[in-house]
């Protein structure tokens, strides 16, 4: 019981810890499956897909999880472990629930309760030992350290019940069938297994064992109209793709050409095989593999994307070029596909390509203010062109997205002071000094 109570608070402060502290991957077509295969869930909500954002963690793990705001995130192997895109909506689905539940406020508030219980107790018990009952304190803090922790599960509990719920209905209300929320609770079910966790264990654990869960779902989603509705085809193919493609990236490669080996010519195992042999420092293989995509389907954006993305880190960015603009015209300019093609353009070094890249770059921070990276680019590229305080306020733009208020402060002054009052890129460099210092005085307050 003591080492249970000890791994759950360990994963009480892993969850707690913020997304950002983790590396979240950001892949445009990924973006755009989640996007399409969660939107209708989201509505059946009550929530808007223009503010709902699916998030991908780089984390083995099987888990999903919401911590405030409107924002799901999704470990990398959720993904790896589902077998199809209608049991990673499910997955979705019972997130959904989380934020339209109000789930992180109510924990927050748990969480504060089960410490009061706490400190009571630890008051008690200390008082206890130093008038001499030894054991008997002891035995006062240990009940009342186990007592806040059964409170704490116990309502863990209750609100993932409720959850489930949740996102039973909303399955139904946007017409999508359940089979793959109960088939991905199976999964779950044998890892509870593989562990030795049983219903009777069901007291020490902060969600309801994976079996009950089934029980009492089943019923619902059955009587769905949706139940017997096949899923979505062209998003089950997307999802095909991007998981073949997510494991190239984030397995290693031996793992990955195991998996995919190279009598398998399907458009997956050449997805797979393209990130693995280029991790693996095959540019000649991965540029093969990326060919063989490009020539089953020239027009696809995200094909000409990781063709031109080999190319340019395997030290031919002139060669990238061509793909990489397709790319980026084929995705509707995606800011993403647009910031590796910014990147290429740059990596030229080639002053003739200098204007294309300072264009592409300020539309893909337009549409996308929330990548470091694009930023980056977008300074050094302005630097290159001797605009040294528009290079200081991309600087500004993304020191202030790290949290480095110290430098986004400088560089925001030192842009203000080089651009013209009052224009929209002086605006903004006021608005960042003016944020930036004030975090700079809160946490000056704080100490």
């Amino acid at each position: 019981m003591k080492r249970f109570l000890g791994l759950f608070a360990a994963a009480v402060l892993l969850s707690a810890q913020p997304a950002w502290a983790q590396s979240i991957l950001r892949d445009a077509e990924t973006e755009a499956l989640l996007h399409d295969m969660s939107a209708p869930l989201i509505t059946a909500a009550g929530l808007s897909p223009r503010d709902v954002k699916i998030v991908l963690i780089n984390d083995e793990a099987v888990n999903a999880f919401v911590a405030g705001g409107q924002i799901v995130y999704v470990n990398s192997g959720t993904i790896q472990a589902a077998d199809s895109a209608n049991e990673v909506q499910g997955v979705i689905a019972h997130e959904l629930g989380h934020i339209t539940g109000g789930h992180v406020p109510l924990s927050d508030r748990m969480f504060s309760g089960a410490t009061g219980i706490s400190l009571l107790t630890m008051v008690l018990g200390l008082a206890a030992i130093a008038a001499g009952g030894g054991e008997a304190g002891a035995g006062i803090l240990a009940a009342g350290q186990q007592a806040a922790m059964g409170n704490l599960l116990a309502f863990s509990r209750q609100q993932e019940a409720s959850t489930d719920a949740a996102g039973a209905r909303y399955l139904q209300t946007a017409g999508i069938t359940g089979k793959g929320y109960l088939t991905f609770f199976g999964k779950l079910q044998k890892q509870e297994y593989r562990y030795g966790i049983t219903r009777k264990d069901s007291f020490m654990l902060s969600h309801p064992t994976s079996g009950e869960r089934i029980a009492t779902l089943t019923e619902t989603l059955q009587a769905s109209p949706a139940w017997n509705k096949p899923s979505d085809a062209a998003i089950e193919e997307r999802f095909r793709r991007v998981r073949a493609k997510l494991a190239g990236y984030v397995n290693t490669p031996e793992r990955t050409l195991r998996e995919y080996p190279e009598s398998d010519n399907s458009v997956y195992a050449r997805y797979a095989r393209a990130y693995a042999w280029h991790k693996a420092g095959h540019p000649a293989k991965a540029n093969a593999e990326a060919d063989a995509l490009v020539a089953k389907q020239p027009n696809d954006p995200y094909f000409l994307e990781v063709k031109g993305q080999i190319l340019l880190e395997s030290g031919r960015p002139a060669e990238a070029l061509a793909p990489l603009r397709a790319a980026t015209e084929g995705s509707r300019n995606n800011p993403l596909i647009a910031t590796t093609f910014g990147h290429a353009l740059i990596a030229t070094e080639n002053r003739a390509n200098y204007p294309e890249a300072v264009r592409v770059l300020r539309t893909a921070v337009a549409r996308d203010d929330q990548n470091p990276f694009a930023w980056y680019q977008l300074g050094t590229v302005y630097e290159l062109t001797g605009d040294s305080a528009r290079a200081a306020l991309a600087t500004a733009e993304r020191a202030s997205m790290m949290g480095d208020s110290r430098t986004a402060v400088a560089r925001a002054r030192f842009a203000m002071a080089n651009i013209p009052a009052n224009s929209s890129d002086w605006i903004r460099a006021q608005d960042i000094a003016m944020t930036a210092g004030n975090a700079i005085s809160d946490e000056r307050k704080r100490r």
